[in-house]
């Protein structure tokens, strides 16, 4: 199963709707809440060059936001990426 990190704040609705995808999928991932952590805000900013969440890595690759990860699995590609 594949290694998901989701950058994320508690009243982010687009928290909820990827960590609902990945749900629906029986994936689990590691979440790391930046709301109240300046230095893993600064450390996602660095990482990302994006101040917004979630920020989700699949096996260390960036994949985006919650909109780019609805794409992918529109796309077909997202199942895939969780095999790995």
């Amino acid at each position: 199963m594949a290694d998901v990190v989701i950058y994320t704040t508690p009243i982010c609705p687009y928290c909820v709707r990827a960590k609902s995808l990945l749900k629906q999928k029986g994936v689990a991932w590691t979440e790391i809440d930046v709301s109240r952590d300046d230095n893993e805000r600064m450390a996602l900013m660095q990482r990302t060059k994006q101040r917004t969440v979630p920020q989700i890595f699949i096996n260390g690759q960036h994949v985006g936001g919650s909109d780019d990860l609805y794409s992918l699995e529109r796309a077909g590609k997202l199942d895939a990426l969780l095999a790995g």
